[in-house]
């Protein structure tokens, strides 16, 4: 086994442990855009480096150095290095001891470096003679504040004093003024504090764009009727900027001339760009395949040329002035946006498959989904929807998703109940336009129920005769409630659904959050995010409904998972 598949291998362990704590699939409830969610990092920890280490050997010979692996022990390692701890003389007459670690190849050394976050490179540098020279050349720069470490001390807070961006310059400026001609492959800069020292800014952009440079992120502070800064875009159009591949700019103007031969994915996030601007970037940057807009709000037309023949993912989000997407790029096939495509025209969408509606204040968008989707893109696979309330009931229309396969829907209201007068049961016609449906989850948010319990003889419940859902064979409720209509669905589902695996029923809403037993998350805080208690006590009150209505009708061949409330954090008061 080599090096590279060693820390594959350790990635890959690392993905599996966050994986088993990590939330489960979120529901279309945030119109939060996905590049501002928290996303796995590939840099290993200091720690997890440290494992590496003792089970590399290297064998020398006369031509080249040739590096093995194997189940070497620590111990067995230190015999065949250097002395562990050599001393470093400083001018002031200290010695400090420091660890130079196993005997392996300069090359090694780097790229192993180059796998530790900012802060961890650091000390690294600290205790390895190595890792110092490896960190005074480290190609990939993280800055931020808790990178860096950056804090206003008690005073500074008591006075309302801002002393935060002059702190992180100070920082920035040592490390930067000492990266001149030496190559940087990703530069990360989330600026802290409310002011921008536009001079040290662009100096540190002047050593970081360079022509092996492949990321750049940059996040400046947004300040209300402020003046945004001016992104000197002269530094990425000289020839410097030909490797960047993934460009990322927020709170900052930007007027590009040009494109960029391999630019793979472009954020935009509150920047000044004008439709014109931003089509002659997207025009000549040919490679371009992801495209991320979020309240750019000078942009008023989105052209999408048919040269990007990559071009396959887009989302908008917040872009108040946006008014028509020109799309002509022949291979889109995710889209999100935060508002429906009848108010935005879209162009070319018969190749979308993956299509989002996420928005917290746009109404009827499942009406509106099931009502002219099918129409303007019949070929979708999966189908995300977030609506803050449905005034409509969801309509019987002939059209259908042919080929749609996940349905996902969040009816979600900040306060107060979700529409009280929208039949819940009625999102059968939706899911009998979807022959080929396997996976349909329903997530409900609200602070108070106001829609008819269910009570009674369960004789006395609707019933859809005639619908037949072959394929569905997992469905999942969050933030299940005692509604009457509500309680009619998932007995129609569990009479039609004849391929139906798995339901899992949770009466608490827990915005995408899922821990398999509620109780082991106590040692680090509550189980779920808070929840009323007008929700609690309907949270018990769905339990009862569950066990009276739905358990006895659950055929044998049919997992039944009901989450139910947490006896610490969910008892009624």
């Amino acid at each position: 086994m080599e090096l590279a598949e060693l820390i594959i291998a350790m990635k890959k362990r690392r993905r599996q442990i966050q994986a088993d704590s990590k939330p489960a699939n979120p529901t279309p409830d945030s119109n939060i855009p996905s590049n501002n969610r928290p996303k796995y990092s590939e840099q290993l920890s200091i720690i997890e480096i440290s494992e590496l280490l003792p089970a590399i050997t290297v064998a020398h010979d006369s031509t080249s150095s040739e590096m093995k692996l194997g189940s070497t022990s620590i111990a067995s390692v230190a015999k065949r290095t250097r002395p562990s701890c050599e001393q470093d003389d400083y001018s002031q007459g200290t010695k400090i001891m420091r660890y130079s670690g196993p005997e392996l190849p300069e090359d090694i050394w780097c790229h192993i470096h180059a796998l530790l976050p900012l802060p961890d490179a650091a000390r690294a540098g600290c205790v390895s003679r190595e890792f110092l020279r490896s960190w005074r050349c480290h190609p990939n720069l993280t800055f931020s504040q808790e990178t860096l470490g950056v804090k206003r001390t008690f005073s500074e807070k008591i006075c309302g004093s801002d002393t935060l961006a002059w702190k992180f310059t100070k920082i920035v400026d040592q490390i930067m003024e000492k990266r001149a001609g030496i190559g940087v492959k990703i530069f990360k800069l989330e600026h802290c504090g409310s002011r921008i020292y536009t001079r040290h800014l662009k100096s540190w952009l002047q050593v970081a764009v360079n022509p092996g440079l492949e990321e750049l992120v940059l996040s400046l502070p947004v300040v209300y009727d402020a003046k945004y800064y001016n992104f000197p875009c002269s530094l990425l159009f000289n020839g410097n900027g030909k490797s960047i591949s993934y460009l990322n700019l927020k709170g900052c103007a930007f007027h590009p001339v040009a494109g960029l031969g391999c630019l793979r994915k472009l954020h935009l996030s509150r920047v000044h760009i004008t439709g014109d601007e931003l089509g002659c970037l997207l025009s000549n940057s040919l490679v371009l395949k992801e495209l991320n807009l979020s309240q750019c709000n000078k942009i008023t037309c989105l052209k999408i040329p048919c040269l990007l023949n990559q071009f396959n993912h887009l989302t908008v989000f917040g872009c108040k002035t946006l008014e028509l997407i020109e799309n002509k790029a022949p291979n889109l096939c995710t889209v999100r946006i935060d508002t429906t495509l009848v108010r935005l025209p879209f162009g070319d969408s018969l190749r979308v498959n993956n299509l989002e509606m996420l928005w917290a204040f746009e109404y009827n968008l499942v009406y509106y989904a099931r009502a002219d989707l099918p129409r303007i893109m019949p070929n979708l696979e999966t189908l995300g929807i977030s609506s803050a309330g449905e005034v409509l009931n969801t309509p019987i229309i002939t059209a259908k998703f042919l080929h749609l396969k996940l349905l996902e829907i969040c009816l979600s209201v900040a306060e107060g109940a979700f529409s009280p007068a929208y039949d819940y049961l009625s999102l059968a016609f939706f899911l009998d336009a979807c022959p080929v449906l396997e996976t349909f989850k329903l997530s409900v948010c609200q602070t108070r129920m106001k829609h008819d319990p269910v009570s009674g003889d369960s004789s006395l419940l609707r019933k859809m005769p005639g619908h037949h859902h072959a394929s569905i064979k997992n469905v999942k409720i969050d933030g299940f409630c005692s509604a009457k209509s509500m309680i009619e669905l998932t007995c129609h589902i569990l009479d039609n659904a004849t391929s139906l695996e798995n339901l899992k029923l949770d009466p608490i809403y827990v915005g995408g959050y899922e821990h398999v037993d509620r109780l082991t998350v106590h040692e680090i805080g509550d189980c779920s995010p808070h929840t009323g208690q007008r929700m609690i006590r309907e949270a018990h009150k769905a339990v009862l409904a569950i066990e009276k209505y739905i358990v006895g009708k659950v055929p044998p061949n049919v997992k039944l998972n009901i989450k139910k409330p947490c006896s610490q954090c969910h008892s009624v008061k």
